[in-house]
């Protein structure tokens, strides 16, 4: 592996986190929490991990990334744009009538998405799916899907689980966001899915258990699953709701609630400025 520059990881994702808020805020619309919670490990995935090229994004040999979280797609948005697949302002247009950045994925109207997702559980069985078609034209290409810890309440899940470990998909890597929060309050208060290592590990996977802010971890994580043969990987990540945002840290009211102005602005300064 090439040398991993850490600095250079969490100013993208300082400014991934940003543009994420900044139009979240312009839609009055999203999912800023989630969102946040995600960021270090997309930001990962694009800047560190995956084979991917924004000036191809339909290259036969490519990585894909399914975000099975699809609300959480503000901070894609903002990696895509980041990592140079189209201007970074274009994604302002976040909600509006007409624009290609919708609420959820779209794979039709936006350069490098993956798979439209929004139904819960969807986009983990689809990514699953696509490892299955690749292991039958003996593709080498990884897979990676991000799925929250309120998503492991959905059936097809575990059912899309069961199938990759049967089929031994060892180039398919799950990740969970696990920042212990979804939209009616505690995920544990709403229907319980701990414990996510033991149950996955029971499903037949590979389970490894990292802080998901820490990009260390998170890379070293992505590289023992990429080593890692026979068995598909569930990376599960502990994160922070809001995480980088004070008000917004480990508070379930910030699932779907646009910040206004003042709160934008304290949250801008909070990530280091607008820069």
């Amino acid at each position: 592996m090439d040398s991993i520059n850490y600095e250079a990881l969490a100013e993208h994702a300082r400014r991934i986190r940003i543009r994420a808020l900044k139009a979240i805020h312009a839609a009055n619309s999203g999912h800023p929490g989630g969102s946040l919670s995600a960021t270090d490990i997309i930001t990962a995935l694009y800047f560190a991990e995956m084979n991917v090229d924004p000036k191809n994004p339909k290259a036969e040999d490519r990585d894909r990334f399914v975000l099975s979280k699809g609300h959480a797609v503000p901070a894609l948005y903002a990696a895509l744009a980041e990592k140079g697949y189209f201007d970074p302002e274009e994604m302002m247009t976040l909600r509006k009538i007409g624009s290609p950045f919708q609420g959820h994925p779209n794979m039709h109207k936006v350069p490098g998405i993956e798979m439209s997702t929004g139904s819960l559980g969807q986009g983990f069985s689809v990514a699953v799916g696509m490892a299955v078609a690749d292991q039958l034209d003996a593709k080498d290409r990884r897979v990676y899907v991000l799925t929250g810890d309120g998503e492991l309440q959905e059936g097809i899940v575990w059912e899309a689980a069961m199938q990759a470990a049967n089929r031994k998909l060892d180039h398919l890597t799950a990740i969970v966001d696990l920042n212990g929060l979804q939209i009616d309050g505690k995920v544990d208060d709403v229907k319980k899915v701990e414990p996510v290592d033991e149950k996955f590990r029971a499903f037949g996977w590979h389970v490894i258990s990292i802080d998901g802010h820490n990009f260390e971890e998170i890379i070293e994580a992505l590289e023992e699953a990429k080593a890692h043969e026979g068995q598909p990987t569930c990376i599960v990540a502990h994160t922070h709701k809001g995480h980088g945002v004070s008000f917004m840290e480990d508070r379930a009211g910030w699932h779907g609630k646009a910040p206004n102005d003042e709160q934008l602005a304290q949250a801008i300064k909070e990530l280091g400025g607008d820069n």
